[in-house]
Formats: structure tokens, sequence, C-alpha cells
């Protein structure tokens, strides 16, 4: 029988980050400049571009900030920012060439690789740092402190991580768990 490593199965499903582009933008002439710009002031402060290659939306505001959301590794958020400066630039802006960004959260999915009972995991962890409603939300909510990160358990033993601000964190958030559902005897 191979083993299932835990720690194997962690897979990026989301990363957000931010980055200053510039002091200040003009949306409504980048939206009709930019091909696949979506520009909709009643229903979104800023413009939504959609790149297919990396997969990754940048939300673009006239503040010269933008969000880049949807990267699946740090390597696509990197690509991801460098295409929108080279879009911007291209326009004539004046977007410095290194730019850089700053995570905001990373959304990790995991699998323990069996089914876990959150009942009894409910009550053997610490009660101020759970919570576990199952009527409400199927999963049984879990606040680290360190790593900093909220953990998601499911009962057939999917965990999805999120919060975190390097993809470490959730390495070492799957560690902690094994390790307190371990000393608990729940796996």
């Amino acid at each position: 029988m191979n083993e299932h490593k835990p720690e194997e199965s962690l897979k990026i499903e989301n990363i957000v980050a931010s980055a200053k582009v510039t002091d200040s933008l003009d949306l409504p002439s980048l939206a009709s400049q930019l091909k696949d710009a979506e520009y909709n002031k009643k229903r979104f402060p800023g413009v939504v571009l959609r790149m297919q290659d990396p997969k990754i939306a940048a939300l673009v505001f006239g503040s010269g900030k933008v969000v880049l959301t949807g990267a699946k590794s740090i390597d696509s958020l990197s690509r991801g920012l460098q295409i929108l400066g080279d879009q911007l630039r291209a326009l004539g802006i004046d977007i410095p060439e290194d730019l850089t960004y700053k995570i905001q959260n990373i959304v990790t999915s995991a699998d323990l690789g069996t089914p876990i009972n959150l009942n009894k995991i409910a009550v053997g962890f610490n009660l101020d740092k759970i919570e576990y409603e199952p009527e409400q939300f199927p999963g049984l909510v879990y606040r680290l402190d360190d790593p900093k990160v909220v953990v998601l358990l499911f009962g057939s033993g999917k965990l999805i991580i999120t919060g975190g601000k390097q993809p470490e964190d959730a390495r070492r958030a799957v560690r902690r768990i094994l390790s307190e559902l371990s000393s608990l005897g729940l796996i």
C-alpha cells in the first residue's frame, strides 16, 4: 500500500496580490484601448482585464493600484504583472520596469487521505480557535496563529487553507494539523 503524504497533495488554488503600478490611471481611456477590458463604473470601480496565459484577472483602479487574482503559482503571478506592465507601457503610460507585488492571500487545498470525524475534532481542538456549526456550513473552521491562516477541515479529509502570505504557510499548517490530529488519536 503506498502511503499518502498530505503535504504532497498541497495545491495552490488562488493567489491574490496587490501592486502599485503608477500614481493614477484614466480608466475610461484604458478600457477603450485595451483588448478584452471590462469597465462598468456602476458595477465595479475598476477595469477588469482577464488574461488567458497565465489565467489571471487584473483589477485596475484609477489610483494606479492593481489587484491580481486567480494565479495558481508565484511564477504566473509575476508573469501576469509583467504582461500588465507591458500593456500599459504600450499605451504610453509611465510604468516602472520592475513592478513588485505584495501577496495578500494564498488559498491552498490539501487532502489528509482519510476521512476525519469533525465532531471529535471540535471537542479535541482549542475551542476559542474553532467554529463548527454543521447546520450552517459542512466544514470545521480552525484559526491558527502560527502560521496565521484559517484552515477549513471537511469530513472527507480535504482541507482548504486560506490567509497564507507564502506557499510555505500551507505546508506548515498541514504539518501542524496532522500533528494535532495524531496527538488526539484522531488519525
